[in-house]
C-alpha cells in the first residue's frame, strides 16, 4: 500500500466515515452504509469502488447482497491508523453508528462454518 494513496483516501470526510464503519462494524453493505450515513447509493458505491481499488477495502457476494470489509492484506501500520482513528475520534460516527442501530431489514450475513 502506497502511504500517499492511503492518506489521500483519508483525507475524504465520507471515505473516512465509510473505513471508520466498516472497522467498527467489520463488515457492511452499501445498503447500511447509505442508512448510516444519510448519502445516495451512487455517492456510495462511487468511494466505495475508490476504496476497493486502492485495495483498503475487500468485497464478498452473499446472494442479492455486496459485503465490504477491511483488507485482511492491508499493511499493520495502515491498519493501526485507522484503529487508534476509531478509537480516539468515535464521535465521529457516532450519528452514523445510530443511524444503524435504526435501520429495519438489515441483511443477514451466513454463518461461516468450518
Amino acid at each position: 500500500m502506497n502511504p500517499v494513496q492511503f492518506y489521500k483516501c483519508l483525507a475524504d470526510e465520507t471515505r473516512l466515515r465509510t473505513l471508520l464503519l466498516i472497522s467498527h462494524e467489520e463488515e457492511l453493505c452499501v445498503c447500511e452504509l447509505t442508512a448510516a450515513m444519510r448519502l445516495s447509493q451512487p455517492k456510495i458505491s462511487r468511494h466505495l469502488a475508490l476504496l476497493r481499488s486502492a485495495d483498503l477495502l475487500q468485497d464478498r457476494r452473499q446472494g442479492q447482497w455486496v459485503f465490504y470489509r477491511i483488507n485482511p492484506a492491508l499493511g499493520n501500520w495502515a491498519k493501526s491508523i485507522l484503529e487508534d482513528t476509531l478509537q480516539a475520534n468515535r464521535h465521529f460516527i457516532e450519528e452514523d453508528l445510530h443511524n444503524l442501530i435504526q435501520m429495519g431489514d438489515r441483511p443477514q450475513r451466513a454463518t461461516l462454518c468450518c
